[in-house]
């Protein structure tokens, strides 16, 4: 947890020494603190430091749940597909879930830390849900990551790298989706830690979005703008 904490840190921090504040930087930096978030309230949870194991477990969720969202708003602008109305659904949805996590007293029903990872317990019913909502937008956002670089593909050679992203950022989900599907297959009582096992592999998604597409991002033109929940509210 320390470990992935510490990288985590330091691509955040290398991103904004690194690059100007744009569109897509916002959003790359939410995500990068959105997972060091997670994996900071992980630690906690296992020592008991500060505040109790159930504010971390809720400050946990609320960091994670932030991450479907912002990853389908950063495919949007990395294809420059200017859908205000999915991104909007996209946030609305966070945000019951954000509110349910905070406010909710009974929501998590227990905690466990293991040797790898920790197990949130948090209800059969809400657990479905939220899984809904979590594997919703994450296939969501690759299934049209795979129908817009399936488009540019068809378009000009000057859309390369535009495509490259694109292609990154699927590659990105898969590389913290497959293995977390193979753990759970191999050993099915590793699906009670679900949470924390993706994110222990999303460092490795952390690491394609900050070092392989930002470089090349750079390079686009992008006119997609970065709309704020607050914004696309306003913009309907």
């Amino acid at each position: 947890m320390v470990a992935t904490l510490l990288v985590e840190s330091t691509l955040l921090i290398y991103t904004l020494w690194r690059y100007k504040i744009t569109a897509l930087i916002r959003l790359v930096l939410l995500c990068l603190a959105a997972l060091g978030t997670f994996q900071l309230c992980e630690y906690h949870v296992c020592t008991g430091y500060g505040l109790s194991a159930e504010d971390w477990s809720r400050l946990g969720y609320v960091s994670i749940t932030l991450l479907p969202p912002l990853g389908l708003h950063i495919l949007h602008v990395l294809a420059n597909k200017p859908n205000r109305r999915l991104i909007f659904s996209a946030y609305i949805s966070t945000a019951g879930f954000v509110g349910y996590f905070l406010t909710y007293h009974a929501a998590f029903i227990s905690y466990q830390c293991t040797g790898n990872y920790v197990i949130f317990q948090i209800g059969a019913g809400p657990s479905l849900a939220y899984g809904a909502y979590y594997y919703g937008w994450l296939f969501t956002a690759m299934g049209l990551g795979i129908k817009w670089a399936n488009e540019l593909k068809k378009k000009s050679k000057q859309l390369i790298a535009r495509l490259r992203t694109v292609q990154a950022l699927i590659i990105g989900y898969l590389i913290f989706l497959v293995p977390t599907a193979l753990a759970n297959s191999v050993k099915p009582s590793t699906r009670r830690g679900i949470p924390s096992i993706m994110c222990g592999f999303a460092v490795l998604f952390a690491l394609i979005l900050t070092l392989y597409i930002l470089p090349r991002a750079g390079k686009l033109q992008v006119k997609l703008r970065s709309y704020t929940p607050l914004m696309l509210l306003r913009h309907r």
